[in-house]
């Protein structure tokens, strides 16, 4: 009993001093990760000045770039006719509301991302419109 005791003490005591003393080691990527585990997202591209969506989920599929200059702000600017978007950026420098209704109904989902550089990679809805707000 006191020998298995002492034995597991000392197992302990080594996985500590590895894990204290081992360098750490690049953050997990798709090769590197554990069965199981999601690999980590990489922004989209978006400039400065941009409201960017993204068909999919993790910034991917057919992107949308909007800016200041194209859109009325405060006013509802639905999606291309049989589209959602399900990933944002907003780089507008203005909060933004995206709406799962394409008339910018409340009575559906919606949120206000702030302007200051926000990574939104998974919707809880399908984007189908959106306003930019005056700051």
């Amino acid at each position: 009993m006191r020998t298995t005791f002492a034995a597991t003490t000392l197992a302990a005591v080594a996985l500590i001093t590895t894990a204290l003393f081992t360098p750490a080691t690049a953050a997990p990527t798709a090769s590197t990760a554990p069965a199981g585990a999601a690999a980590p997202v990489r922004l989209g591209e978006c400039a400065g000045g941009q409201l960017c969506l993204w068909a999919k989920p993790d910034f991917t599929g057919a992107r949308q770039t909007h800016e200041l200059s194209t859109i009325d702000i405060e006013s509802c600017v639905p999606l291309k006719p049989g589209t959602t978007a399900q990933a944002l950026a907003n780089r507008t420098g203005r909060p933004v509301t995206t709406y799962q209704s394409a008339e910018c109904q409340e009575t559906g989902e919606f949120e206000t991302y702030p302007g200051t550089g926000t990574w939104l990679p998974r919707s809880p809805y399908l984007v189908r419109a959106f306003k930019v707000w005056e700051n």
